[in-house]
Formats: C-alpha cells, sequence, structure tokens
C-alpha cells in the first residue's frame, strides 16, 4: 500500500488562527502536534517504510510540511525517506490524486495493481488503533476492483458536510467488525432538518473525504469519467505533465469520479472523527470544563458556559457570557455566537476584498520562512523591531538592504555571521554568542546562520527609511529563492 497525505490546502476556516499562509493542518490546539504532525504519526501505522508515505503540497507549504516532519523524525531521515510532491499549479482533488498516480508510475514504477490510500492532513481520529484496523481492512476490498470512500457514522445532524447514502439493505461484507456497502449517492452539505432525516433513516453516513483503490482501477474511471485528466497524465511524461499541469480541470475526485462510478463502496466507521472544519467543530471535539466550556491558554472566566475560549499573549477574561466563541491572536480578536462560526468563510472574504484589511487573512505577525520565522514585535516611524527564530543547520540567504539598517542582538543560541562591504571588499565572519550583538550598515551583504544543535533567536532592530520585505537583494540562497 502507498499513502497520499494532501496537504496543499488553504482553508481560512478557522481564521484568525489559520491563515492562508499558515493553513490550517499546520495549527496547534494544545498540543505539540499539529494537524498534519497527527495524520503522518497515524499513516505510519499503515506501512513499513516512510517510503511508502508520499506527500503533496505546494511552493508555499513545502518548507512548512518539511520543517513539520523534522521536528517529528529529524532532518536526516527526512531528506532520504520523505518524498514531498509539489502540486505545479493549485487545482483540485482530482488532479492532485492523478498527478500522485503519474509519478508513481513513472518515477517509482510501482505496479498498477499498487493499492493507494488517500489521506487529507488536517483531520482528526480516535482511536488511531481501530482507524488502522479499519484501513487495512479496506485494502483487501480495494484489491477486488472497488474504489472505498470511508463514511462517518454521523452522532450529530452536522449541516458542515457532505453525506453517503449507503444501500444498506445489500450489503458486500458485513461481519461484527467491519460492514461494506455500495453507495446509492453522494449528498451535498445538508439543512438542519434534512440532517435530522439523514440520521433517523440509518444509512447515510459523513462524507470523510478519504478514499482508496488501486492504481488500474482510479486510471480506469478517469478514462470512462474524466478523459481530460486521464488524457494528460497517459500522453505525458511526468516532467511534461508538471508544466501542462495548469491544462488541468479544477475539479475534486467526488465530481470528477465518486459520483459517477459504478464501483464506488462505503466503509462506515464507528469512531470519532473530525475535519476540524469550524470553530464550533474544534469546541465539540475538546475536553470540557465544569461550566461546559473550552479553554486554550491564558483564560480567566466568571459565570461563563458553553464557550470556546482561546487566548494568546494575553489574559482573555470573561464575565457572564454564554455560548460564545472567543478567539485572540496577535493582530486579531474575533467573537462570535456560537453556531454562528460557518460563517467566518464569509468574514474572510469580505476581508480579502478589501485592501485595508485582506493582509489579515494573508499573513499572521508570525512569518514562516524555509530556515525558520520572523515575529513583528513594533513597528514605529523609521523603525521596526523583529525576532527572528533560525533552525539548526539553517541560514538566511546572503542578501543586503539599501534602504536600512540592522542590529542583531542574539538572545538564545550562537549565531554565525557573515558580513562584506562591497565598496571596500572588506569581508569577515564571525559568531555571536548570547547577549552579544553585531551591527549590519545599510548596503553591507550579509547572511545569518545558525551553526548550533538548538534553535537561534535574536531580536533584530531595524532603522532606515522605508523597512518593507522587499528591500532585499539575494545573491546566494540555499533554498533557491534567487531568482
Amino acid at each position: 500500500m502507498k499513502i497520499l497525505i494532501l496537504s496543499g490546502g488553504s482553508g481560512t476556516r478557522l481564521f484568525p488562527l489559520s491563515r492562508e499562509l499558515y493553513p490550517k493542518q499546520f495549527l496547534k490546539f494544545g498540543d505539540k502536534y499539529s494537524f498534519f504532525q497527527k495524520t503522518f504519526l497515524r499513516n505510519i501505522n499503515l506501512v513499513e517504510d516512510y517510503r511508502d508515505i508520499l506527500i503533496l503540497t505546494n511552493e508555499k507549504y513545502k518548507f512548512l510540511v518539511r520543517n513539520h516532519l523534522i521536528e517529528l523524525i529529524g532532518k536526516e531521515k527526512v531528506e532520504d525517506k520523505i518524498k514531498i510532491l509539489l502540486e505545479p499549479v493549485k487545482r483540485n482533488t482530482a488532479p492532485a490524486i492523478a498527478f500522485a498516480v503519474k509519478y508513481l508510475l513513472e518515477i517509482e514504477e510501482v505496479s498498477p495493481e499498487t493499492v493507494l490510500f488517500i489521506s487529507p492532513s488536517d483531520h482528526l481520529i480516535n482511536p488511531e488503533d481501530k482507524f488502522v484496523e479499519y484501513v487495512k481492512f479496506a485494502e483487501s476490498i480495494a484489491k477486488e476492483g472497488y474504489i472505498i470512500t470511508f463514511g462517518v457514522n454521523p452522532y450529530t445532524p452536522e449541516t458542515g458536510y457532505g453525506y453517503i447514502e449507503a444501500d444498506i439493505k445489500s450489503p458486500l461484507k458485513m461481519d461484527k467488525a467491519f460492514q461494506v456497502f455500495k453507495v446509492k449517492k453522494f449528498h451535498e452539505k445538508p439543512s438542519l432538518e434534512l440532517a435530522q432525516k439523514y440520521i433517523s433513516t440509518g444509512n447515510y453516513f459523513w462524507n470523510s473525504g478519504m478514499f482508496m483503490f488501486s492504481i488500474k482501477t482510479i486510471l480506469e474511471e478517469f478514462k470512462t469519467f474524466s478523459p481530460d485528466i486521464f488524457r494528460l497524465i497517459t500522453e505525458n511524461s511526468f516532467e511534461d505533465l508538471i508544466k501542462k499541469f495548469i491544462e488541468m480541470p479544477d475539479i475534486s475526485i467526488d465530481y470528477a469520479i465518486m459520483e459517477k462510478t459504478e464501483k464506488a463502496v462505503v466503509i462506515p466507521l464507528y469512531i470519532q472523527w473530525s475535519d476540524v472544519g469550524s470553530w464550533d467543530s474544534v469546541y465539540s471535539i475538546y475536553p470540557k470544563d465544569k461550566d461546559n466550556n473550552v479553554k486554550f491558554g491564558n483564560v480567566f472566566t466568571i459565570e461563563t458556559k458553553n464557550s470556546l475560549l482561546m487566548g494568546n499573549k494575553r489574559l482573555l477574561t470573561t464575565v457572564g457570557i454564554e455560548d460564545l466563541a472567543i478567539i485572540e491572536t496577535d493582530d486579531v480578536l474575533l467573537v462570535a455566537h456560537r453556531g454562528d462560526t460557518q460563517k467566518v468563510k464569509e468574514l474572510v472574504k469580505q476581508l480579502s476584498n478589501n485592501e485595508k484589511t485582506k493582509e489579515y487573512v494573508i499573513h499572521h505577525t508570525t512569518v514562516y520562512r524555509p530556515w525558520g520565522s520572523f515575529t513583528e514585535l513594533e513597528e514605529g516611524n523609521r523603525y521596526k523591531i523583529k525576532r527572528l527564530t533560525v533552525y539548526p543547520g539553517e541560514a538566511l540567504s546572503l542578501q543586503l538592504h539599501h534602504h536600512r539598517s540592522e542590529h542583531w542582538v542574539v538572545v538564545k543560541g550562537t549565531a554565525k555571521v557573515y558580513l562584506e562591504n562591497i565598496e571596500t571588499g572588506e569581508k569577515k565572519e564571525v559568531y555571536v554568542h548570547e547577549n552579544e550583538s553585531i551591527y549590519v550598515p545599510k548596503s553591507f551583504k550579509h547572511r545569518l546562520e545558525n551553526p548550533g544543535k538548538i534553535n537561534l533567536e535574536v531580536i533584530e532592530i531595524q532603522v532606515g527609511e522605508y523597512l518593507e520585505e522587499d528591500d532585499i537583494i539575494r545573491f546566494e540562497d540555499k533554498y533557491k529563492r534567487v531568482k
């Protein structure tokens, strides 16, 4: 079995914690692991080797994926064993899966009989050992030529999920542990009244977005139901497909294949599952205190009930409230009634269309880079203060700025700093330790590097007439960002 983890989504339904450049799959809620990391750890239990896992993302998130993996298994294993495949242009799940199939067939030379499990990277699943049993059982069904979708037994009339209608009168397989039914129909997200009707009938399941099939089977279905995709992956080499990927239709695997094929079956999952698609779903799955509140961070409450309270750096206090979701970040405060948090998607849309607010949708105050991250601490007239975090063994590009000088103060670790006066040609390389500092004049070539074994933390004070990120001229860069 091969596993494809889809990690290129940019959803912002968990705004303001989720942003376009730091989406939901990389978030951590009161836990040391992100959703993406939990997905990876869960799927490792299904295969014998890291090399059996293929991660599909895009250029924007490739270093986030890489760094989250390094946290889990170390840099050496990531570089040696993990394949991160980059989608050339953002499309939907059908082209993404087809792209991965082409890679597996041509580059890894796997057999067309190989079974492929498709896993989104932003779901929560418990208990994981039971989930592993379901997926391992499903592999045998996929080898028979079926396309498997995993349906979750609905325990509430959820309006945020699509539903799968199963033909429970004629099961393909039925025992105490597992059930397999033919799919009668896929249904879009319903109204509350319709969702309640679905649950009462007993043959409707939440569509989890997880699939399994053999490569041979999915190719046959692409040929029949999505000939444009089939033509592109069969008439081009993998390298040519990268160039022509822009021609792929923007269509989900549900619309392209699942709603049309006669080979679709559903395996019901009787476990706890959530795609964590709204703040209401966050509230529903996390532990609650005696007043039925879910709390994260530094939170103090009086006479507060049935609320989701997520603090950040500040102390979040509430008095006499009920049924609210309050989410605080460095730069945004969201207050909403529980039950209305699906409307955050519309809020984000309106913010994106406003020149004054669209940056809030894209960036956090912490911005992630291949080498680590920087957090803007303060900005004033002609100055800006940042905190830089540089991962072990990583380095910023060799660069210069025409409009600002910089002063670096090391607060943790050891920095290796290269400075070059381009007028005189004078060069120097120095080590700067904790509580030491170094000055970087305007128009000096410079590079900051972490030669140590722990994260390097630096306070950077910028002074100048122009302090934006586009005042960077790169000369060398290990992450290939020099144009």
